[in-house]
């Protein structure tokens, strides 16, 4: 059964560029924001534990606390 979502306070230059790129697609704002979700959905990679574990190693991550400061100076950058 489909669900609606909602995304309260978008600037108003969000929403222009998004109606843009609607526009150029020739789709509404809602069927480009829809193709937006599928997009991201589906290009998301699935990886094996061996390549989450060589991800981890990538990132140099020993315990939890250093995912989490990582994560947290990603969002500090915002």
């Amino acid at each position: 059964m489909p669900i609606n979502l909602s995304i309260n306070d978008v600037p108003d230059e969000l929403v222009e560029r998004l109606r843009r790129r609607a526009a150029r697609h020739h789709r509404s704002l809602q069927g480009e924001l829809l193709a937006i979700i599928e997009d991201a959905v589906r290009t998301e990679p699935e990886l094996t534990p061996a390549e989450l574990l060589e991800e981890v190693r990538r990132l140099g991550l020993r315990t939890a606390a250093d995912s989490a400061t990582i994560i947290r100076t990603n969002r500090d950058r915002r």
